[in-house]
């Protein structure tokens, strides 16, 4: 009788142990971090206001954010395999997909309304004043497109100055040194050119729809991880709107993590873009139609030699993520 009854206890004891290691909850695996790369510019940084605030995790996803100075640094690294996603230009992403064309961006961040800025030596008063001039941008991408839409304005084009290959970082000291007489830059570079001397000679306010930064994932990831990249987003939108509701606060949370003056964090000059707006990105008869601005690009580049191809844009682009933001405030 003891020996039915201990069999008895085993068998139960096993069966709960067996149970216990079939649980849902010991098969679920947790899935690493999904590693996304900016640049140092404003509207890439709501991601650091939802890594603080804690938005991603709400949202469910656990999120690791890079936050780099150069451009060709970062999209190489992209390209290696060092992240899942990217936040950059739309004409950078363009580029981008010649060599990657497994991507697709997932939302727009942002459209620069004046933040993208030309600088220029304090003797140079107007754009016509740069023929025969060292003009600094980061050749083969969006900043580019943008001088040569400036010089465009003043019917010059790029034979008429000297560009060269110069990252937006490194304008102020470029300008200093006399090795350009004008260059591409933005915050908080533009803030140091201007102490040292420098003057705005063209923003992008004069080049509407024109840069607008965009958030792209690996196919992979898009794949394998598209409830990962659903929260990723709903994160962004949820920060984005506890951004504009406590400005002081998230631009303290944002000079903290980037190391930067919180007097050089600013909205002027750009559009950040909410929900609603992306959705406006999508429809083709928004006068900022992503893929009409896409196309202007790809044009571009074919010309330059940048792409040898035209690339497939309804492949490049996905807005099924575009859910509405949950019910939770920020």
């Amino acid at each position: 009788m003891k020996r039915y009854f201990f069999n008895s206890i085993f068998i139960i004891i096993t069966c709960w142990l067996l149970l216990a290691c079939h649980s849902p909850q010991s098969l679920k695996v947790k899935r690493p971090p999904l590693k996304v790369s900016f640049i140092s510019f404003v509207g890439h940084r709501p991601g650091i206001i939802a890594q603080e605030k804690g938005f991603f995790k709400a949202q469910g996803v656990d999120v690791e954010l890079s936050y780099v100075d150069y451009l060709q640094l970062q999209q190489a690294d992209f390209s290696a395999g060092k992240y899942d996603g990217i936040g950059l230009t739309l004409g950078d992403f363009i580029i981008l997909s010649a060599t990657n064309p497994d991507i697709q961006a997932v939302m727009v961040v942002d459209e620069s309304t004046g933040a993208d800025v030309v600088v220029a030596q304090s003797n140079i008063k107007k754009i016509l004043n740069l023929k025969g001039k060292k003009l600094g941008a980061n050749l083969g991408g969006f900043s580019e497109v943008f001088v040569t839409e400036m010089l465009k304005i003043s019917k010059l084009t790029s034979d008429d100055v000297r560009l060269v290959k110069v990252d937006g970082l490194e304008v102020p000291n470029r300008l200093q040194n006399n090795a350009i007489q004008a260059g591409h830059t933005w915050e908080p570079h533009l803030s140091e050119a201007l102490q040292l001397g420098a003057k705005i000679l063209f923003t992008s306010k004069q080049t509407p729809g024109l840069i607008v930064d965009l958030i792209a994932f690996r196919g992979e990831a898009i794949r394998d991880r598209p409830e990962d990249i659903r929260a990723f987003v709903r994160g962004w939108f949820q920060a984005l709107s506890y951004w504009e509701a406590n400005i002081p606060e998230g631009n303290d949370l944002v000079s903290k993590a980037l190391n930067i003056p919180s007097n050089t964090i600013s909205f002027d000059g750009i559009n950040l873009s909410d929900l609603a707006e992306n959705q406006k990105f999508f429809q083709s008869d928004s006068p900022n139609y992503i893929y009409k601005t896409a196309k202007k690009y790809a044009d571009f580049f074919i010309r330059a030699g940048n792409v040898t191809r035209l690339p497939n844009l309804e492949t490049l682009f996905n807005s099924s993520f575009l859910t509405p933001p949950p019910s939770l405030k920020p």
